[in-house]
């Protein structure tokens, strides 16, 4: 024994509403943590007054307009800030929001709140105690520890609760593990009545026709299991997180400097969110309510294990009235609402135009299937409850689809090579074209064989894409680029590094391009260290790119590139 004594940590960070979890049993350790704790850049601690950049002039400015209150003539802009940029280094900004569908607060049955009314507070039913369904604090935060923080494997939960039943043998009290076993731990953590919406399955299956001149594929008789979460549910866990009270924009808006240019920043400042509301605005019934725009993502992931490779198809939901920079944080603005099944068959019939049907038909009809529990509230108001503690009347919408381009291109039902949003041709992608939409993909059915809307208009007969069974929602419009594949990685990696590579070797031969790349290597790696700019001591010769790879090595290829004057 060493004779040292065990300190309980009490002292928990100040930042523990924000996430963090930290806790110390000596002050000047919570001091020196509350210096770099990571939720401290933009939350000073509780108490803490901070001056703000716009307040250097002796007069305040005027307060901005609340988020809930958008001005009710059309033409007249609430101001944010009002320095001369000459002084205080900020342009002067004017916000208009959107008229009609403002995002005014209501009560619980959908009557209009005089402004400034403050909204009603939070309540939550946990019976029988506050750590409910677990017995006590200590139940609460071990669970906590091995489910979500170590993500502990079943077999190292049982060996800590047996090696902590054996100690517990020994006290006077004759005590028990807070669990029996892993089992029980997770029974408890999905008996908690706040917390995730629970997972629930269905299973999709090949409805066709079955080949009677030969046995049928295992992929026409199996049934497929899809994992999903409520997406409405889900929706209305994100709304109503009172971390995202202050960073969530209640209203469609455009946002111009003093010169009268339009500031693109947050998703709610677009142009596709104004179109909206106007279109929903043109019902006099929908006037004073909140369009909520969901935000979709996909990609195929494999992940390496000791045993082999397993595939996952995960599927992701977020909204468009929270900022950019929360959606960016970690901070459950983005949540995993369904797992794809993926249909496999073996190599010979992996081509095959009935399993190629199969596999578009099961990924769309899955989408459409998760999101039914939205499609009534796309056109119906309901009554949802917001960061702010307010209520307002709702209307849904499905926005911008986020994927790289074969997931694009199996999103929009199209032959790849082909642009998903218009209709050029792939071999003269700047020549005319008009935009792709579900009209003309119907109206392309009605007239051209398979192969002609193959070869003449890339696209693929027989199916149409999940958005054509929602209102408002063309999925040639809402797709957006994947900005790790399609610019980080695709453009600058694939495109330009080994465009250069490429050129050098063929106009002044693979000896003497060689020669070039291992000095251009040899400037990359001298590069001095610098805040925020990455050293690659080994230049960009590595065989694995991050997304942090290539854009570390964005910051350090063009001045290399100029000195190698090649």
């Amino acid at each position: 024994m060493s004779g040292r004594i065990f300190r309980k940590q009490i002292l928990p960070c100040e930042y523990r509403a924000l996430g963090c979890t930290k806790s110390f049993s000596r002050v000047n350790n919570l001091t020196t943590h509350l210096r770099t704790c990571k939720y401290r850049k933009n939350h000073p601690p509780p108490g803490t007054k901070v001056a703000s950049s716009r307040q250097k002039d002796a007069s305040p400015p005027p307060p901005p307009s609340p988020p809930h209150s958008p001005t009710s003539d059309p033409a007249e802009f609430g101001q944010i800030g009002d320095d001369d940029p000459q002084e205080t280094g900020h342009s002067s900004e004017q916000t208009e929001f959107h008229p009609f569908v403002n995002g005014k607060p209501c009560d619980e049955d959908g009557n209009i709140l005089p402004d400034g009314t403050a909204p009603p507070p939070f309540e939550y039913e946990l019976p029988q105690g506050d750590y409910y369904p677990f017995a006590n604090r200590r139940a609460f935060e071990l669970a906590d520890l091995l489910y979500r923080r170590n993500q502990a494997p079943a077999q190292d939960i049982k060996d800590l609760l047996q090696i902590w039943a054996a100690d517990l043998q020994d006290s006077p009290d004759g005590h028990s593990p807070p669990f029996a076993d892993p089992d029980d731990l997770y029974d408890t953590i999905d008996l908690s009545k706040l917390g995730s919406v629970p997972w629930e399955p269905f299973s999709v299956e090949y409805d066709g026709e079955l080949p009677k001149d030969r046995p049928p594929e295992p992929w026409m008789v199996e049934k497929f299991d899809v994992w999903f979460r409520d997406p409405r549910a889900v929706l209305h866990q994100q709304l109503a997180n009172q971390d995202f009270a202050k960073e969530m924009d209640f209203a469609p808006k455009r946002v111009t400097n003093k010169q009268g240019r339009r500031r693109y920043q947050d998703f709610m400042s677009g142009n596709w969110a104004w179109r909206q509301a106007d279109i929903i605005a043109e019902d006099p019934n929908n006037h004073d309510t909140m369009f909520v725009p969901t935000i979709f993502g996909s990609d195929k992931t494999t992940v390496s294990v000791a045993t082999g490779q397993n595939e996952y198809y995960p599927f992701y939901m977020s909204n468009g009235l929270i900022h950019n920079n929360v959606r960016r944080a970690h901070r459950n603005g983005v949540t995993l609402v369904a797992f794809f099944a993926i249909p496999k068959t073996d190599r010979e019939h992996s081509d095959s135009l009935e399993f190629r049907r199969f596999r578009r038909q099961l990924f769309h009809s899955s989408i459409s299937y998760i999101l039914q529990s939205l499609k009534p509230g796309m056109t119906t108001l309901e009554i949802v409850r917001y960061a702010d503690g307010h209520y307002r009347r709702t209307i849904y919408g499905l926005g911008p689809y986020i994927g790289d381009y074969p997931e694009q291109v199996l999103l929009a039902c199209c032959v790849q090579g082909w642009c998903t949003r218009c209709t050029a041709h792939r071999d003269n992608l700047d020549g005319p074209g008009g935009r792709r939409t579900h009209e003309h993909t119907k109206a392309a059915f009605e007239s051209m064989s398979p192969k002609q809307l193959w070869d003449e208009y890339g696209i693929v007969h027989g199916i149409l894409p999940f958005t054509d069974g929602f209102p408002r929602a063309d999925i040639h419009e809402l797709l957006s680029p994947d900005l790790l594949h399609q610019l980080i990685k695709g453009t600058f990696k694939d495109h330009l590094v080994t465009w250069i590579e490429d050129y050098l070797k063929q106009t002044l031969g693979k000896k003497e391009a060689s020669k070039i790349l291992a000095d251009i290597d040899r400037r990359i790696a001298v590069v001095p260290s610098f805040s925020r700019l990455r050293r690659f001591p080994e230049g960009r010769a590595y065989k694995q790119w991050t997304g942090d790879d290539s854009k570390a090595l964005m910051k350090v290829i063009l001045p290399t590139l100029y000195c190698t004057r090649i």
